[in-house]
């Protein structure tokens, strides 16, 4: 987390201020906002690297007294509008098409105002799973299931216990009940009350129109902006056939143990 404030700039409403970024997830909170702030996202990866990661920033909800552009070679693209209340929207872009060039908008009272965000740099192959725009519903192909239980931030054999629909966000969250726990990236799904049951929420797309139903799924995923998204999620039945077929050509690509 960087936190920053404007009223140390308060006699220089129109300074610049550099801050360079090198974790590759974290947050910027900046307090009473003036002036402008440029943010330089340099990970702690080679140079040659970046051409291939991606940006995404998720404002924080109550963000407020600054715009959000992209910058690049003195031209700014608005990104963020001051006041946008778009709740989870998510903002990403190539990182070779710029920085962030973050500046307050004029205020009768800036000590009302915080102005924040996360962000995260990632692969762009990744971000493109996230962030797919073509047929984000669409089932997965047997291959991409079984790169899915290799490459996915957590695999998890689980029922869908109950969906609850968030009409403003255009999401559903998907509570799910485990049953099996293969991997996962951070401590999404935890074991909850006496009975010692293995539970947790998995967010993805309200288009895509789940509902609570019998038997159980693969769900795998990626975690984003510390949320589980939704990726591949064959019935687990679907599963077994699709990695014993696989096991026996010699193809998985790596070992899981299915049943």
């Amino acid at each position: 987390l960087s936190s920053l404030s404007g009223l140390t700039h308060e006699s220089h409403k129109k300074d610049v201020e550099q801050v360079y970024l090198r974790c590759s997830e974290g947050s910027i909170e900046w307090m009473y906002p003036t002036g402008a702030l440029i943010v330089n996202l340099r990970p702690n990866t080679s140079p040659a690297s970046y051409k291939h990661l991606t940006v995404c920033i998720k404002p924080f909800k109550d963000s407020a007294g600054a715009n959000i552009y992209l910058e690049k070679t003195g031209e700014l693209k608005l990104l963020v509008r001051d006041g946008d209340r778009s709740p989870s929207k998510v903002y990403c872009f190539s990182y070779d098409q710029g920085g962030l060039f973050v500046e307050a908008t004029p205020q009768q009272d800036i000590s009302r105002k915080i102005t924040g965000f996360q962000y995260e740099l990632m692969n762009k192959g990744i971000a493109s799973d996230l962030h797919t725009v073509s047929a984000p519903c669409r089932p997965c192909s047997d291959t991409e299931v079984l790169l899915a239980v290799c490459t996915s931030d957590f695999v998890i054999r689980g029922s869908i216990q109950d969906v609850t629909n968030k009409a403003e966000e255009q999401e559903s969250i998907i509570h799910v009940g485990v049953n099996k726990l293969y991997r996962q990236k951070s401590k999404v799904f935890q074991l909850t009350g006496e009975s010692g049951n293995w539970r947790g929420q998995i967010k993805t797309l309200l288009e895509c129109g789940v509902k609570p139903g019998d038997g159980d799924f693969l769900f795998t995923g990626r975690m984003h902006f510390g949320e589980a998204r939704l990726g591949c999620a064959p019935r687990f039945k679907d599963f077994q056939r699709m990695y014993r077929e696989a096991k026996d050509k010699g193809l998985n690509p790596c070992e899981i143990g299915p049943d």
